[in-house]
């Protein structure tokens, strides 16, 4: 299993291409930060953030910096959802402020650019190090990419679903539109987790169905407008639509007064 060493949570974070001039991309307005999403689980979850990936068809774009909604998909995630447990990001990139106070770990895989599976061991190594420690950790771990603007209400809803699962079930996920399982959006019972990465020849670039696909899983009905990742600018486009539309209206459904103008439209 690789070893991880702290990143320097002030490094900065490389722009390594420009924008396309003909791809309207959000700009980075400042949004005020809602209240994280309401968690009713039975038991503390630990996160474990996946934040090294640059987008090949984004320019190679830091994907965790990448604004939707007024805040970047990292602030979206840690911001947006409390497990109860510890979080640690897994990537170089630039942490930001938690929303609640938590501390945020940071850790990256050695050497870098392992892919997810080693990122996820790097993960893992740095919540029983850093977290709360190995005799308190969380039987439960989530696991996210950072890509996916709307995880934080989906992982809520996973937390959830601890409540009703059987003993022997090792992983909670939803299903995507074509039924497929979302590894990289997923509950995991921490020793089944381990045990999967011990039985690799080699946790770096391992697939992660490899990981995971023999796992005993329980799939969870999530809204569909919670799923899907920014692989390209037409998904942030996409995406800075849909958030734009989901906050107008939670905004209405709260009283919160009515429909912004034009002016206030901005994602």
């Amino acid at each position: 299993m690789p070893t991880h060493h702290p990143v320097p949570t002030d490094a900065p974070v490389p722009v390594d291409a420009p924008v396309p001039a003909d791809v309207p991309v959000p700009t980075d307005v400042p949004v005020p930060v809602d209240a994280p999403v309401p968690v009713d689980a039975p038991v503390p979850v630990d996160l474990l953030i996946l934040a090294g990936g640059r987008g090949a068809r984004l320019g190679g774009r830091d994907k965790a910096a990448l604004v939707v909604g007024g805040r970047s998909l990292l602030e979206r995630l840690v911001q947006d959802v409390d497990l109860g447990g510890a979080v640690v990001v897994v990537g170089r990139t630039t942490l930001p402020p938690s929303g609640t106070g938590r501390t945020l770990l940071q850790t990256l895989e050695d050497p870098p650019d392992g892919g997810p599976v080693a990122g996820i061991a790097a993960g893992l190594d740095a919540l029983a190090e850093g977290g709360r420690g190995a005799e308190q950790s969380s039987d439960w771990v989530a696991v996210a990419a950072v890509d996916q603007p709307e995880a934080a209400r989906a992982l809520a809803s996973l937390a959830a679903e601890l409540a009703h699962v059987d003993d022997d079930v090792e992983a909670v996920s939803p299903l995507d539109a074509t039924g497929h399982r979302q590894w990289l959006l997923a509950l995991y019972r921490r020793t089944a987790l381990e045990r999967a990465l011990v039985a690799l020849p080699d946790v770096r670039d391992t697939s992660v169905r490899r990981l995971v696909t023999d796992l005993r899983w329980h799939e969870v009905d999530v809204e569909a407008q919670h799923l899907g990742d920014v692989d390209t600018w037409e998904d942030m486009e996409d995406w800075a639509q849909r958030v734009a539309h989901d906050e107008r209206h939670r905004v209405l459904l709260t009283g919160g007064g009515c429909d912004p103008g034009p002016a206030d439209r901005r994602v």
